[in-house]
């Protein structure tokens, strides 16, 4: 795809991709979540994909991008009600309010709307960068995307850009030890683990560039 604008089943297309992440490494998901917490993690990624999907297949006929991302937050809160669902969530929500009542969005948008999403889920889950957590994974990389759409580079790039700065952004806080949630009871013992919130940003937006 070029810097073109994006349409209903453009979006629904990243959303099937994304569906498919989550299920297929919800096993993983569960392992490295074990490892800081209760496990329950790649459960919940297999609700949400479930859920998502469910309202993608339900023939709903849907043209606004905005209502269509809102909805889907609305469905994953229902649906998987745990703390990553809610903060996945309130970040389509927001992201979604960014795109009301627009048929086709351009790259430039969806940069606006990832970082509304950001910011979101910083705000609610009261973490900073550096606390070890999907904000890790996900703010480097919405900025990377953000910084190649501005620079005027193909959205295949920009989506390429964002995966990487993802995966470096999990590496680069790997070493550390968790600060905060269930994970940061355990303290130094979660020092060189991976964590799972960034494993799952990783996954997602790898499916998104595929």
């Amino acid at each position: 795809m070029s810097n073109q604008n994006i349409t209903i089943e453009v979006v629904k297309t990243a959303f099937r991709k994304a569906c498919s992440a989550l299920r297929e490494n919800s096993d993983y998901l569960i392992s490295l979540d074990q490892a800081l917490g209760d496990g329950d993690l790649g459960i919940t990624a297999r609700k949400i994909a479930n859920a998502v999907e469910s309202y993608i297949e339900s023939g709903v006929s849907q043209e606004d991008i905005g209502k269509f991302v809102m909805t889907a937050g609305m469905k994953i809160n229902s649906a998987a009600p745990s703390t990553m669902g809610s903060l996945l969530a309130i970040a389509l929500m927001q992201a979604g309010r960014l795109a009301k009542d627009k048929a086709e969005i351009d790259p430039a948008q969806v940069a606006a709307m990832l970082r509304a999403a950001v910011q979101s889920i910083q705000e609610k889950g009261k973490a900073k960068l550096g606390d070890k957590t999907m904000l890790d994974a996900l703010h480097p990389a919405v900025e990377a995307y953000a910084g190649a759409i501005a620079s005027g580079k193909e959205i295949t790039v920009a989506a390429n850009e964002m995966a990487a700065a993802a995966e470096k952004g999990l590496n680069d806080v790997t070493p550390l030890r968790n600060k905060v949630g269930r994970a940061g009871w355990l303290g130094e013992r979660t020092e060189g683990k991976i964590d799972p919130g960034c494993a799952l940003v990783v996954l997602v937006l790898k499916s998104l560039a595929a």
